[in-house]
């Protein structure tokens, strides 16, 4: 393995700082938690489709990671994978664009157009996310890797602060409804191209070289292994199970908060805003935390902040409390990115980090679309605050089996053979 030098680090950490902001940047206009469900509510969609967004999202995602890892086992050119992947991801915003900036559907099913883009969005995010997450081990060493991620992240911030406020003028200015969000589709598709663009110029080890080849019954019997033999990771995967409450919850953020004060649709913008100024602090602390006392504590400081943003939800009685939603959530975004990606490396060692990041989302599908089926079936049953109540007892138990029944990964290796 060739060894990156501590200029190609700085080279590597400046691109990836170019990436994230161009992705944080086109992003902001189609955030899950604000711009997605108030989007699809003035579309006319149903509520149990603006329930799903969040908790869709993940579990698309998730549908075709173990299928990337499968075709992704034998990487030689991993700049190259990396590229072409996330250029996967931009069709659906340009068709999605499009159809909502010229064609301006409206109507009671307009919502379908859109939402068969987002699927499309979502199942090449998926299908990028384990070969990225092997990329980003190519260009970062083990050691400081929190550090530089939570750098990295702080930038995605940065950009998604600056499209919030873009989002913000976007949707208060003269443009008729669709076609505002579909001029936002458009710019979040040119800035996502930017950001891929910066890929190209990365300094890379060659580690991958030298990986011998894995055939398709390698990959399963390692996949196998690891579910069998790797206790802890497993604890770590049911302690997560609970905290797939967060999905639904997310979805309804914004659509309960209008209901309760009435608010623009344009606050959209302001709270993409509130959310990337805390996102960035939560990164860069996560990181810095998680290298230095673990990354089971920079992960489980992450959920506590879903937590209070459903605190400030049930408790809330003015915008206050709205915006603090937002900050909360910004945190535990922007904790989890860092703190996240380390805990797949910490688990995974030497072996291939693809695989754990594809069995983590594929484990939780299911559970997040449980979720997603109970919120939707209580929501009318028990109200929408009451339904907030359940979704933070349920992410309680998950923080509790995190602290007291998962070791941190770096402190107990695993000791089965890769």
């Amino acid at each position: 393995m060739v060894e990156l030098t501590k200029k190609n680090l700085s080279r590597n950490l400046y691109l990836n700082c170019i990436h994230e902001f161009s992705w944080g940047f086109g992003i902001a206009f189609h955030t899950t938690y604000a711009v997605i469900p108030l989007f699809l509510k003035k579309l006319g969609a149903p509520d149990a489709v603006i329930i799903s967004v969040a908790g869709l999202f993940s579990i698309l995602i998730a549908f075709p990671m173990l299928f990337s890892a499968i075709l992704g086992r034998n990487i030689r050119n991993i700049k190259k994978a990396v590229m072409v992947s996330h250029g996967l991801v931009l069709p659906p915003i340009f068709i999605a664009g499009f159809l909502f900036a010229f064609l301006g559907p409206t109507g009671p099913h307009a919502w379908v157009y859109y939402y068969a883009c987002f699927v499309l969005y979502c199942l090449a995010l998926g299908f990028i996310i384990p070969i990225w997450a092997d990329f980003l081990a190519h260009i970062f060493p083990r050691e400081t890797r929190g550090h530089y991620l939570g750098i990295s992240f702080a930038f995605n911030s940065v950009g998604g602060f600056a499209g919030g406020i873009i989002v913000k003028i976007l949707l208060n200015g003269t443009l008729p409804f669709p076609t505002d969000f579909g001029w936002g589709f458009i710019i979040m598709g040119i800035s996502l191209g930017l950001g891929i663009l910066a890929y190209f110029f990365y300094n890379v080890d060659n580690k991958s070289d030298k990986t011998p080849h894995k055939s398709i019954a390698d990959f399963w019997r390692d996949t196998k292994s690891i579910i069998q033999t790797h206790l802890n990771f497993r604890r770590y995967l049911f302690s997560r199970i609970f905290i797939t409450a967060h999905f639904p919850a997310m979805s309804l953020y914004a659509v309960y908060t209008q209901g309760l004060f009435g608010f623009n649709i344009s606050e959209a913008g302001v709270f993409t805003v509130l959310q990337v100024l805390t996102f960035g602090l939560g990164s860069v602390a996560s990181g810095k935390i998680g290298d230095r006392w673990g990354h089971k504590t920079a992960i489980i400081l992450s959920f506590s902040c879903y937590l209070l943003a459903i605190v400030c939800t049930v408790f809330a009685v003015s915008m206050i409390h709205v915006y603090a939603i937002f900050l909360a959530l910004g945190l535990g975004h922007g904790g989890f990115m860092p703190s996240a990606m380390n805990m797949v490396y910490e688990f995974a060692e030497s072996r291939d980090s693809k695989t754990y990041m594809a069995l983590i989302d594929t484990f939780l599908a299911p559970f997040v679309l449980l979720m997603i089926i109970g919120a939707s079936i209580l929501d009318p049953i028990i109200g929408t605050r009451n339904l907030f109540i359940l979704l933070g007892a349920l992410i309680v138990i998950g923080l509790l089996q995190l602290i007291f029944w998962v070791k941190e990964p770096r402190l107990h290796p695993h000791k089965a053979a890769g």
